[in-house]
């Protein structure tokens, strides 16, 4: 009798167990909204008990890792279309609004400007020397080092990068025509080097002098980065700030009837700063963790906008959270 009830309770235990498991929650992706996913799940956590990992690996792994069903969920920064949402079986929220500034690295040089035409000279990697004419055009005062420029980019598949090569394609023609919207760029050039992760990318820009590369405003204020003031869509130079994020934000069309696909880079307005992205989360139709996977969601959008505003985010607005839960009540979820 005492090794039956031994046998049942062990069972039982296995059970359990099993049961806590399965409610553990797994996603991969994206590293540009890492911070807050991490802030979110520690706060999800300590509300409900529920463990949830994130490993940041890039957009592309992200979405490879979801298509592969080897997570419950995944962050890109690049949207799906709804084509391939329908095709990979999957559905679509925003998260969270963030800005890719170009962070540098100039000893002594501050409040560096760089218009549009610069920005993407040192992109396309026609630019040389600091104080060349098309940077020090827009810096009168500050003297400009004739120190070669280096260029930091990722080298994984990354919707930063596709973010990004999107607002150059905004002020570009010859980006445009030439390479592109892409998560993954044949960078051109002589002087550029490739990092792993906006965190791995602002690393690089923080060990090597004279270096410019772009990033996350989170990464790049945690490793206290001088960011440089951009041109907008109305010309005017605006610095990394969450007052111009904000202005940049509420440009933002995000609609539920298109799953809310969208690239927000570039909105016009006094006042907004012009590279700001959209991150998303991508969940299965049918998977046993999807409905575990929403509740995560709805919760850290009620609840987790402090710590996406502490991080330099811009949170979703009370009526963009009220169509993201409305989509997933839609969806079963």
């Amino acid at each position: 009798m005492k090794k039956n009830l031994l046998v049942t309770s062990l069972a039982a235990l296995v059970v359990s167990t099993g049961l806590l498991n399965a409610a553990d929650i797994k996603g991969s992706g994206a590293s540009f909204p890492f911070s807050v996913y991490q802030g979110w799940i520690k706060a999800y956590n300590q509300a409900t008990g529920i463990k949830v990992d994130y490993v940041k690996k890039g957009s592309s792994a992200g979405v490879k890792d979801i298509k592969a069903k080897s997570v419950d969920f995944a962050g890109t920064d690049e949207a799906l279309s709804r084509g391939e949402l329908a095709s990979a079986g999957l559905y679509q929220i925003p998260s969270v609004i963030g800005a890719i500034t170009m962070s540098y690295n100039i000893p002594g040089v501050k409040n560096l400007k760089l218009s549009n035409e610069a920005l993407a000279a040192i992109a396309l990697g026609k630019v040389v020397y600091w104080d060349d004419a098309i940077i020090a055009s827009a810096n009168p005062g500050i003297a400009l080092p004739h120190q070669k420029v280096t260029f930091v980019h990722r080298a994984d598949g990354s919707g930063t990068t596709f973010n990004f090569t999107y607002h150059l394609s905004l002020i570009s023609p010859e980006w445009r025509s030439t390479y592109g919207a892409d998560k993954s760029i044949n960078w051109p050039g002589k002087q550029h080097v490739g990092g792993k992760t906006n965190t791995g990318v602002a690393a690089l820009i923080k060990q090597t002098p004279y270096s410019i590369g772009y990033v996350d405003y989170a990464d790049a204020k945690s490793n206290n980065l001088a960011m440089a003031a951009l041109q907008n869509a109305a010309g005017q130079f605006i610095a990394p700030s969450i007052a111009s994020f904000k202005v940049a934000a509420s440009k933002a069309n995000l609609n539920p009837a298109k799953d809310f696909y969208a690239v927000i880079t570039n909105p016009k307005g006094n006042g907004a700063y012009p590279m700001v992205a959209a991150t998303f989360i991508l969940i299965p139709k049918d998977s046993l963790n999807n409905k575990e996977v929403a509740k995560f969601f709805e919760w850290s959008l009620a609840k987790g906008d402090s710590v996406a505003a502490s991080l330099g985010f811009v949170p979703l607005t009370p009526d963009l959270i009220a169509k993201i839960n409305s989509y997933l009540n839609s969806k079963g979820l």
